[in-house]
């Protein structure tokens, strides 16, 4: 099938809106098709298209001149083969159902193609993912790393279902050891409830910096230092003196216990928490906070999903935002 290059686009005659018909290629335009640069080098290599004046490797050459045009040629490439219809679109391709194509079906996948080395800025992440929701498609991220593999990522908003409400607890005093704090407790009488810090004995239990903050912001401590009472502003003051990352942490951590759930350090995963719904012994989640203008590398993220799949966790980042905590879970899929 005989097409020409216009410098911008490749077109082909009446006879290509076969293309489109059948395959859901390009789009139609002046009584022909228009190919997109990953539609025209995909079909020129296949040999289903001949372009005037270019073989495949002077107009991937030529084409190539455009920043990351490779990979996305590398991953249109790849969903085609996996027998999808693909249309580029504002979130790069826009993948259509098996079976189904442009016109007569409908996209399942909004994918955007990134590299193993870009960093991922969550505000943008976010607003991508939440549109994909609404549009009740998944969003996609094609990861191609430095030997131009690729590998596939589902970004969703994930909103935590209330598990139950936080439990009443009574008031506890508290004294402060350090940085954590240490809450007396009489033999036999009534536990700080929601499973908190380690017992140092039968009267005493320790504390962490985030449990102790959140008990205090819920009106379950009267914690004692030095120098008269303690209360929240303070302590917070002194907590974060020695962690730069307690705004972040602080406001997830509060925001999980008020869902109902339990989060623990998850510290031995890489991860500021490892969450338990109750549901089962070992947890259910690992956490990572993170502020609502943060951006990740990508192969930062990777090693989280790998993580969190090999332990059979979900990996979600709690990230910090002036409307709330947003939660962003990400899994590997295979198209």
């Amino acid at each position: 099938m005989k097409a020409t290059f216009d410098g911008t686009w490749v077109r082909l005659g009446p006879d290509g809106r076969t293309l489109y018909d059948q395959s859901g290629y390009g789009r139609p335009a002046d009584g022909g098709l228009r190919l997109a640069p990953e539609e025209a080098l995909y079909l020129l290599h296949r040999g289903r298209i001949e372009v005037a004046g270019f073989n495949f490797d002077r107009l991937l050459s030529l084409f190539c001149e455009k920043p990351n045009q490779i990979r996305s040629f590398l991953v249109y490439r790849d969903i085609r083969e996996r027998g999808y219809a693909v249309q580029t679109g504002p979130h790069d391709f826009r993948v259509f159902r098996r079976g189904e194509r442009p016109g007569t079906g409908q996209s399942q996948y909004l994918v955007r193609v990134i590299s193993e080395r870009d960093l991922v800025g969550f505000p943008l992440l976010l607003q991508e993912a939440a549109t994909s929701s609404k549009m009740r498609k998944q969003h996609i991220l094609a990861v191609v790393d430095d030997e131009n593999e690729l590998t596939y990522y589902e970004a969703k908003v994930q909103p935590l279902p209330s598990l139950a409400s936080a439990p009443a607890c009574p008031l506890f005093d508290a004294f402060l050891a350090g940085r954590n704090a240490v809450a007396r407790l009489l033999p036999g009488g009534p536990e700080i409830p929601g499973s908190f810090g380690m017992r140092l004995d039968p009267g005493r239990l320790l504390l962490s910096p985030l449990e102790t903050l959140y008990l205090l912001q819920t009106g379950c401590l009267r914690l004692q230092g030095p120098e008269g009472l303690v209360g929240e502003e303070d302590y917070f003051a002194t907590a974060s003196g020695a962690d730069v990352e307690m705004t972040e942490k602080a406001a997830v951590y509060a925001d999980l216990r008020m869902h109902g759930y339990v989060p623990r350090t998850g510290y031995k995963f890489g991860h500021h928490f490892r969450v338990y719904t109750g549901q089962k012994v070992h947890s259910d989640m690992l956490v990572h906070a993170v502020a609502g203008s943060a951006s990740l590398p990508m192969s930062t993220i990777s090693r989280s999903v790998r993580l969190s799949h090999s332990v059979k966790k979900k990996m979600l980042f709690g990230c910090v935002h002036s409307t709330g905590i947003h939660y962003l879970e990400f899994a590997r899929v295979k198209l």
